[in-house]
């Protein structure tokens, strides 16, 4: 079940006494289990009576102690335990040999098939979980199972979308362009990272649409911010301009290394943009065939048709072996600097 989903459930009938929230994007974990919580206990003040939370998984026999503890001064039991190994994928062989002798698991499984009726467990774990385990089995049967995907950049916007209606805010077009164009440049999205940035967002503006003069006010300190606008002078072929923005990541502590695998990746989006549109691809299609948001893939390909194949190719191959020289020492600023040159000159 994705997060729209599970959360959409939430809101519908009962609950059941058992739950696993698993996957590699914490920030919904988090969040379904709040809402969990929210539902079973809603008064928070009564929260430490009725709660039992776990930072790991302790020993399955205290857990099944926890799991049959009897509520005092509430109407039920909430046992909460963070990064459930138990549900962990391992190697296959390893598993079936522990599950077979491992009577301790199938007591647990046991219990789980049926709680005490005053009981809830919520299980979360920071991976995708084992699908062949029974125990997984068991949650999926009697339970609700949350499926955290990682968000990419090509699908994040359906994830600001929800939380800009959240907010009662809207971005304007070319704030959502800049958005968009910045969590491409990073290597691995953190939502719990942007959800901040957006409510600084709201403590900086009392308007109800957000420009990019205000996205890039409260996202100045991310690199990518410098990093993008860098991508953006290549983009253009704008030598000087591009010059004085790699200054001043290198400036700001921005390390070669990050600079080299972005400015390389970018190149490489670029020249496969250029090759895609020689082969016939129309403009609006090359997002789904590179991996993209449409919007920014589409505009990426106008960029592309400004480049000559062999200077993209040529670049790819400089930059290669500035990485290469920059990580041997043999080098410095002065390889990207001269990349720059040779990709902007016209």
């Amino acid at each position: 079940m994705t997060y729209t989903e599970f959360m959409a459930s939430l809101a519908k009938g009962e609950l059941p006494h058992l739950f696993l929230l698993a996957g590699e994007e914490p920030y919904y974990t988090a969040r379904a289990e709040d809402a969990i919580l929210r539902r079973l206990l809603p008064d928070a003040a009564a929260r430490a009576d009725a709660l039992i939370r776990y930072e790991e998984m302790p020993p399955i026999e205290t857990l099944m102690e926890a799991l049959e503890t009897m509520p005092f001064f509430t109407d039920k039991t909430v046992v909460v335990v963070h990064d459930a190994a138990v549900f962990r994928a391992g190697k296959k062989q390893e598993e079936d040999a522990a599950e077979s002798k491992d009577t301790s698991t199938d007591a647990l499984t046991a219990l789980l098939t049926a709680l005490p009726p005053t009981t809830y467990a919520i299980f979360t774990l920071g991976a995708k979980p084992d699908k062949r385990r029974k125990l997984y089995q068991t949650v999926e049967k009697h339970g609700r199972v949350l499926e955290s995907e990682a968000l990419r950049p090509w699908n994040v916007e359906q994830w600001l979308n929800i939380r800009l209606r959240e907010m009662n805010r809207s971005m304007q077009r070319e704030a959502r362009t800049f958005f968009l164009r910045v969590t491409g440049m990073m290597q691995s999205i953190s939502l719990t990272f942007l959800d901040h940035q957006l409510e600084k967002l709201l403590l900086y503006t009392d308007a109800p649409q957000f420009t990019e003069a205000d996205l890039r006010a409260v996202f100045s300190e991310m690199p990518e911010v410098s990093v993008f606008a860098l991508m953006d002078a290549v983009s253009a072929r704008d030598v000087s301009r591009a010059l004085d923005l790699l200054a001043r990541c290198r400036a700001d502590g921005v390390h070669f290394t990050v600079l080299l695998a972005l400015l390389t990746r970018h190149v490489r989006q670029l020249w496969q943009a250029k090759r895609l549109l020689m082969q016939g691809t129309p403009p609006k299609g090359l997002g789904k065939v590179m991996g993209m948001h449409p919007f920014i893939a589409e505009k990426l390909g106008g960029h592309a048709r400004s480049f000559n194949e062999k200077t993209l190719r040529d670049a790819v191959l400089t930059l290669a072996d500035a990485d290469y020289l920059l990580k041997t020492g043999r080098a410095g600023d002065e390889l990207l600097e001269d990349a720059l040159i040779r990709l902007c000159r016209k």
